[in-house]
C-alpha cells in the first residue's frame, strides 16, 4: 500500500552513519539517548555550536560512547535529522489512519497538522530545514539510494487512495506545496513556541488553493 511506503521510503536512523551497527536493542537504545541529548542542546543553543562533548555531557555518556556511534557533529546532526523525518513520516501514516480522510484536501491536511505538531513537540525539529534535508544525501551516498522524496511518496497516496491523477505533475505540485509549508510553518514559530496561528492558518490557505484549482476546480 502507498501509505506504508511513505515509511519505507525513508532510510532507517543511524543505520549508514553511525559507526557501530546498532543490532542490539541496547545499542539501538543508546543512539536514541544521544539523539535526545543532542536535541535538547540544538534547542537551547542552535546546531552551530553544538559539539559531541556537550552531547556526551548531556546524556551522561563518556565522550568514547559518542564517537563510538557517530565520528563527528556533523554525522550526529545527520542522524538527528533523520530521525526527526522518520517521525513525521511516521506520524501522517498514523493521523491518516486514524482519522480516515474521505477526500484528498482532509489527507493533506493530516500532513499539514502533523507538520505543525512536530515543531510543537519533537525536540530538535525547528532547526532542521524539511526542504534542505529532503534534497541533501548523505556523504557517500549514490543519488539512487537516497531517500525517495516525501513529495513523491505522498503523490502516490494522493492518486491510489484519492483518485488524482498519477505522474510527474502531481508529484511536482506537492514539491510545491511543501516548499510553502516549510517556509510557511518556520516563520510561524520564528518568535511563538506554540506558532503564530496567523502564518499556520495563511499556509493552509495557500496551499488548498493552490491545489484545489487544478485537482478540485469546482469544490
Amino acid at each position: 500500500m502507498p501509505i506504508n511506503d511513505l515509511v519505507a521510503a525513508q532510510n532507517t536512523v543511524g543505520a549508514p552513519l553511525v559507526r557501530t551497527e546498532p543490532i542490539q536493542e541496547r545499542s539501538a537504545a543508546r543512539i536514541d539517548a544521544l539523539l535526545d541529548a543532542a536535541a535538547e542542546v540544538v534547542d537551547e543553543i542552535g546546531f552551530d555550536r553544538l559539539t559531541t562533548a556537550m552531547v556526551a555531557e548531556r546524556a551522561g555518556a563518556s565522550i568514547g560512547t559518542v564517537y563510538r556511534y557517530f565520528p563527528d557533529r556533523i554525522v550526529l546532526l545527520q542522524a538527528l535529522r533523520d530521525r526527526a523525518l522518520l517521525r513525521y513520516r511516521h506520524s501522517v501514516v498514523e493521523a491518516i489512519r486514524t482519522e480516515g480522510p474521505e477526500h484528498w484536501w482532509n489527507a493533506v491536511e493530516c500532513a499539514i497538522d502533523a507538520f505543525v505538531a512536530m515543531f510543537r513537540t519533537e525536540p530538535g525539529f525547528r532547526i532542521i530545514r524539511f526542504t534542505d534535508a529532503e534534497r541533501s544525501g548523505l556523504p557517500g551516498e549514490e543519488e539512487a539510494e537516497r531517500t525517495v522524496s516525501f513529495a513523491s511518496q505522498f503523490a502516490a497516496i494522493l492518486s491510489e487512495e484519492f483518485g488524482l491523477p498519477a505522474g510527474d505533475d502531481l508529484a511536482f505540485r506537492l514539491e510545491i506545496v511543501v516548499e510553502i509549508m516549510d517556509g510557511l510553518i518556520n516563520r510561524a514559530f520564528l518568535d511563538d513556541p506554540m506558532g503564530d496561528p496567523r502564518y499556520i492558518d495563511e499556509a493552509r490557505i495557500v496551499a488548498r488553493e493552490y491545489l484545489e484549482r487544478r485537482y478540485d476546480p469546482k469544490g
